[in-house]
């Protein structure tokens, strides 16, 4: 696997912080909305942490979205998303 350019980890970072985020509005506690939404508690950790080189898919935003009945448009609809 190709090293990750610094623009990269850094948009990793800011999803996961998006996810966080979003995912404190619902539940503060990680490991009750896992249970709640079907997710393992260390999914959940892994698409919140910053420091996972592997990043998250779009098709784990997509299901993350869903969960929280957004779109995908609402998810990268905040100022962290402006300047990429």
């Amino acid at each position: 696997m190709a090293k990750l350019k610094p623009e990269d980890i850094a948009l990793n970072n800011k999803i996961a912080i998006r996810i966080k985020e979003l995912r404190t509005k619902v539940d503060s506690n990680q490991k009750r909305f896992a249970e709640n939404n079907d997710l393992e508690r260390q999914t959940l950790n892994r698409w919140e942490s910053i420091n996972d080189k592997r990043g998250v898919s779009v098709h784990t935003i997509n299901r993350f979205c869903k969960i929280l009945d957004i779109s995908l448009k609402d998810f990268f609809d905040s100022d962290s998303f402006k300047n990429l």
